[in-house]
């Protein structure tokens, strides 16, 4: 029964972790609720590096 847990708590770790590293990251002087470059007339690709 433990080795039951055992891979639970694997996946529950896994997909955790998927979910940290492909979270959206907030951009630097962004403030809360602006949307990102919003209004910004940089919609480009380049600003999305």
């Amino acid at each position: 029964m433990w080795v039951v847990y055992l891979e639970m708590a694997f996946a529950l770790a896994l997909l955790i972790l998927i979910v940290w590293f492909t979270w959206p990251k907030k951009k630097p002087g962004a403030a809360p609720g602006e949307g990102g470059n919003a209004g910004t007339g940089r919609d480009g690709p380049e600003s999305r590096n």
